[in-house]
This record gives structure tokens, C-alpha cells and sequence, in this order.
């Protein structure tokens, strides 16, 4: 078994009908591109009554149809927020508790103590959350995981990943290793996947590899090192 090997994203996911909601953060393979995935996927009415909507410098989901909302707190959220050097990705309003905490001058990692997995059981979902932090023209980043340490949700597990950033190579973590009742939690450290230099050619691969009965939206950011320029992509399946 080779412990440096890179997956395609794509093989990973394509025969998994739920893998959640899913960051993958990491370096195009020419070196000049800061990358970042965000999707999400629903089993439920009130899951998949969702789309991304870019507003005020974040990605937000919104419901598709407000009048089917059943319960907006787990599932409406800032998904994406910027603050100073800092890119914000995560799973849930843990968004905004990074986002304030990096504002009092805090960590990453010290925000997220303060956080605790997804309060509905039995499946307690874990919360998922990625930052990139940019200078000089370049970028590291971190990644998180909170989750039950247990299936009765008594306490909670933090697990916090930090990288360099390497041409070609992203990391991809996400919510559930595949559908179950109750729902089977993300093992171990994130994936280690290619990263390519084409946002389109990236972006089709992982929209089509999603199932395609839960699959709801999926946004992906090219940053240019070098200029600052961004080119994104977004897709809503409720459209």
C-alpha cells in the first residue's frame, strides 16, 4: 500500500450513494491556484429543499422553496466566509464561530473547541470545517472534524489537520462513509486527492461522480496566487 498515494475524487465517490456533504481543499497542479470544493447532498424533503446563493462576499444556503422548509437549523448557513487572509469553509454555522473567533485572535482550532457535533441523533453528524490562510503569495490550510465519540452521543471528538500546500494535491473529508441508519460517521484522516488545473474539467468530474438522486449543490473556487483572481463555479440541481 502506497500512504502517498492520490485518489481522483471522482473514483472515490462514484459507487457511494451518500457520502454527505463534502471540502476538499488544495493546489492546482501548475502551483498558481488556491482550490476549494464545497457540496452538499440530502435524503430528506427538507435536505434537498436547498440551493447556493453567492450574497455579500459568502456562500450561503437558502431554501429552494421557502414554504416547504420544515427545520432551517441544521441545513441553512453560511457555507463560505472570508475574513482578512482568511478563507472560512464548513459544513454549518461553525462559519461563523471561526469567523468571530479569528476577530477576537483566536485559532482556528481554539474557535472550534467551543463547537460539538450536530445535535440530531442517532446519527449525529459530524461538523466539517477548512481554512486556507494566504501570504506571500501562497497559502497553508487546516482542516476539522468534530464527532461523536461514541453512538450515544455522550462527548465529543476534535481532530484539527494541518498542511503545506503541494502542487496537485488536495485533501477531502466529508460527513458519512455511505448511507445507513443510522448514518456510518467519516473515519480517519481526509482523503488525499488530485488537483487539477482546469476548474471546469474539475468541477464536471465531482458534480457528475455524486449520486445523482441526493446530490443538491456543489461550489468550487479557483484563486490565483499571483493576482488574487478568482474564478468560480457553482451548481444548483433545484435550478
Amino acid at each position: 500500500m502506497n500512504v502517498y498515494g492520490i485518489n481522483d475524487i471522482a473514483e472515490l465517490i462514484r459507487d457511494n450513494s451518500y457520502v454527505g456533504r463534502g471540502i476538499v481543499i488544495g493546489k492546482s497542479a501548475d502551483g498558481k491556484s488556491a482550490v476549494t470544493a464545497y457540496f452538499i447532498m440530502g435524503r430528506s424533503r427538507n435536505s434537498r429543499n436547498r440551493i447556493f446563493v453567492e450574497r455579500d462576499d459568502a456562500l450561503y444556503t437558502e431554501p429552494f422553496d421557502a414554504s416547504l422548509v420544515e427545520d432551517p437549523s441544521l441545513i441553512i448557513y453560511a457555507a463560505e466566509r472570508t475574513y482578512e487572509n482568511n478563507l472560512i469553509v464548513t459544513n454549518g454555522d461553525q462559519t461563523d464561530t471561526i469567523y468571530e473567533g479569528l476577530a477576537e485572535g483566536k485559532s482556528f482550532k481554539t474557535s472550534l473547541e467551543t463547537r460539538s457535533f450536530e445535535p440530531d441523533s442517532p446519527n449525529f453528524t459530524p461538523r466539517i470545517s477548512g481554512i486556507l490562510t494566504f501570504s506571500k503569495k501562497d497559502f497553508s490550510y487546516e482542516m476539522s472534524i468534530l464527532k461523536s465519540a461514541d453512538a450515544e452521543g455522550t462527548a465529543c471528538n476534535r481532530y484539527t489537520f494541518s498542511y503545506t500546500a503541494l502542487p496537485g494535491l488536495g485533501h477531502f473529508i466529508h460527513t458519512y462513509v455511505g448511507d445507513g441508519s443510522p448514518l456510518p460517521t467519516f473515519q480517519g484522516e481526509p482523503e488525499r486527492v488530485k488537483i487539477g488545473n482546469d476548474i471546469d474539467a474539475f468541477t464536471n468530474s465531482l458534480w457528475d461522480a455524486l449520486n445523482h438522486d441526493n446530490r443538491i449543490s456543489l461550489f468550487v473556487r479557483y484563486t490565483d496566487l499571483a493576482t488574487g483572481k478568482e474564478e468560480k463555479r457553482l451548481i444548483n440541481q433545484n435550478a
